[in-house]
């Protein structure tokens, strides 16, 4: 094969290297970060102690609970009684460590749930193809306790019933068992693709410390433009999202999910700026020598050599 052929091929196969870095570090994000449900509920846990959160999940089961009350009573007695002790009851239930409990099996259930669904598995009660929800009656049970507790007008009527809410409809099932089909395949091959597509275009570079060079910076850029994405992700992720729905909370959730994928987004561009920064270094050992020699001092003995001798010596 000819030097120039080999260059080629060596470029075609580092660019297709470096441009399959992002992808692969998604991809496997994807597919071994989020569906582990004990990494997942491990992630999601320390949102619990988030103000926003709080927050949006107080005014949620607040706002249910009121809805649910109102079909029993009076609209201005609802608004006037009820409503300001519901609201304080569920921020000050959100403090609690049963509220974190909660919180983290709460996650644990709708977690296996959307799993089992993509996995087309059947749900407890052996069904497939039904839309997949999560109870908040057993939220509303303690918040009805506490209610009790603190001795509300009318809180022993509040109605606890199972209140479903959907996390993925029926009819979009389907589309995304496929979608999460070909995460689950491209999670694992396109890092390994990435892998040898580098090592093939190496071996095949006429020069091989220009290649990795090439290679390294590559990697770093394929890494900032990963970091890059999610900072877009993130902007359009909250602008697609209903005016119900608490911005600040779903930025919180956003930032938990994608720490790990930012993380190796940017150890992607130190070890990419790294191995660069080396391999330009050991090409040029006049640098080397240089920084040597301004780091090691000079011997003492050597100062006294070249001393001129005192008068007295003379």
């Amino acid at each position: 094969m000819s030097r120039r052929l080999r260059s080629g091929l060596s470029a075609v196969l580092i660019t297709l290297s470096c441009l399959l870095v992002p992808f692969g570090a998604l991809s496997a994000w994807a597919a071994y970060g989020l569906t582990d449900t004990g990494r997942y509920v491990t992630t999601m846990a320390p949102l619990a102690g988030d103000p926003n959160v709080r927050e949006a999940v107080a005014d949620t089961v607040g706002d249910g609970i009121v809805r649910e009350f109102g079909h029993e009573m009076d609209a201005r007695v609802l608004r006037g009684t009820v409503l300001p002790f519901v609201h304080d009851a569920v921020r000050s239930f959100t403090q609690t460590a049963a509220f974190r409990t909660a919180w983290n099996e709460g996650n644990r259930v709708a977690h296996d749930a959307v799993l089992r669904a993509l996995r087309d598995e059947r749900d407890d009660a052996g069904r497939t193809g039904r839309p997949v929800t999560v109870d908040l009656a057993p939220v509303t049970a303690q918040v009805k306790r506490r209610l009790l507790q603190d001795h509300v007008p009318l809180a022993n009527r509040i109605p606890v019933e199972h209140t479903e809410v959907a996390l993925l409809p029926a009819q979009d099932l389907g589309r995304l068992r496929k979608g999460f089909h070909v995460l689950e395949v491209a999670g694992f091959w396109l890092p390994v693709t990435a892998v040898a597509f580098a090592v093939a275009g190496l071996a095949l570079a006429a020069r091989r410390r220009r290649a990795l060079t090439a290679t390294a910076l590559g990697t770093a850029l394929g890494g900032a433009l990963l970091a890059l994405a999610l900072v877009v992700g993130r902007s359009l992720t909250l602008a697609d999202l209903p005016d119900e729905v608490s911005h600040p909370a779903a930025g919180a959730v956003y930032d938990a999910l994608t720490s790990t994928l930012r993380t190796a987004s940017w150890l992607l561009v130190a070890l990419g700026l790294t191995v660069a920064t080396l391999t330009w270094l050991t090409g040029h050992p006049g640098v080397l020598r240089l920084v040597r020699r301004r780091r090691t001092p000079a011997p003492a003995d050597a100062h006294a050599q070249t001393r001129p001798p005192t008068q007295a010596q003379a």
